[in-house]
């Protein structure tokens, strides 16, 4: 079964056509980085408007590479939450009339669940990262919204292990960047900088160090940044050695809560595989450090490539196949109540 996905949840107009829910055959992203980083953040219209110039063209440039035509595709899945709710039109619409338009079945699929099932995918990934996790798992999604821990026995089988009380991870660090001068998307920059730098610095707050509690807060160490900037006589310039300490201590800070807790997690389970997906999974130091703590432990660690940490299409198709139904007269398209929403449960949204 070929499906074709389509995401545009914030600011990527994204389209993928994934077989059988695990063989990628075209994957297309048009990024709105140029668009927002004058801003230091994303503008919800502008995001909206860009979506409704990228979205056909980039589905055409997908069918193009998987030398496919519209109707070769057996059905649709589309992101419909959650997500900024101008972007999500857009995308739910044009999917919408496109199921409509070859009289195939269509699906609304959850965002966040879509990362979290991101490493399902057959793709080759670093050494000690990749290969497919074995259900029950537990799965870390973290991202500029998100921070959440899962238990997951299945596909739409989930339970909530902890999350965070206030900022995600990935808000963190786009705060604390902001703070710092250094351009959007923050998360990319800070990475950069905190290699050249010192992880013990600075001891920066760890929240919520409880072995029994899973949630999460991130708002004490950007306060605790913001603090010890007011300390200093000057800001740091990004060429100083300060200014490369305060990223790595910052960044070791978010990093090992977010390693300590899943771990943790997958002991108290008892499950030996971990999943970290999420645009924040593309953090180096979180990479190196999750593959550490599960080759000591003796847990199998998953984590996408690059390209499946971010936003993407690809893991939308890969979900959406396990809630269409076969391509059929009996399952043409009939979707027509599917509506966009910024707070969207998991599993197969109808209507």
């Amino acid at each position: 079964m070929r499906v074709l996905g389509i995401e545009s949840s914030c600011d990527e107009t994204a389209a993928a056509i994934v077989e059988d829910g695990r063989r990628v055959l075209a994957d297309k992203v048009a990024s709105q980085i140029p668009v927002h980083a004058r801003y230091g953040g994303v503008v919800p219209e502008l995001a909206s408007r860009n979506h409704i110039i990228e979205i056909l063209p980039i589905i055409q440039a997908c069918l193009d590479e998987a030398q496919m035509t519209l109707d070769q595709i057996d059905g649709i899945g589309v992101a419909a939450g959650p997500g900024l709710v101008g972007s999500l039109l857009v995308g739910v619409e044009v999917a919408k009339a496109l199921a409509y338009s070859i009289n195939k079945p269509l699906v609304g699929v959850n965002h966040i669940e879509g990362h979290l099932m991101a490493p399902l995918l057959d793709y080759d990934g670093p050494e000690g990262i990749s290969g497919t996790p074995q259900f029950p798992f537990v799965g870390l999604v973290v991202s500029g919204g998100h921070t959440h821990l899962y238990r997951v026995d299945g596909v739409g089988q989930y339970s909530v292990l902890g999350a965070t009380r206030d900022d995600a991870a990935g808000e963190a660090f786009d705060k604390v960047a902001k703070m710092l001068g250094l351009p959007y998307p923050g998360g990319v920059y800070i990475d950069r900088a905190a290699k050249e730098g010192r992880k013990d610095a600075i001891r920066f707050p760890r929240a919520l160090p409880q072995k029994t509690n899973f949630d999460f807060s991130f708002s004490g160490v950007k306060t605790s940044v913001l603090t010890h900037l007011k300390k200093l006589e000057r800001p740091p310039e990004p060429h100083e050695q300060h200014f490369a300490d305060i990223c790595a201590s910052f960044q070791e800070a978010v990093v090992e809560v977010l390693v300590n807790k899943t771990f943790r997690a997958a002991r108290d389970q008892r499950v030996k595989d971990v999943v970290i997906s999420g645009g924040v999974s593309a953090n180096s130091r979180l990479r190196q450090r999750a593959l550490q703590v599960a080759t000591s432990n003796n847990i199998n660690v998953h984590i996408p490539p690059l390209h499946l940490c971010t936003d993407n299409a690809t893991m939308i198709a890969a979900l959406a196949h396990h809630y269409l139904p076969p391509a059929s007269p009996e399952n043409a398209f009939t979707n027509f109540q599917l509506n966009a929403s910024s707070r969207q449960a998991f599993g197969k949204i109808t209507g």
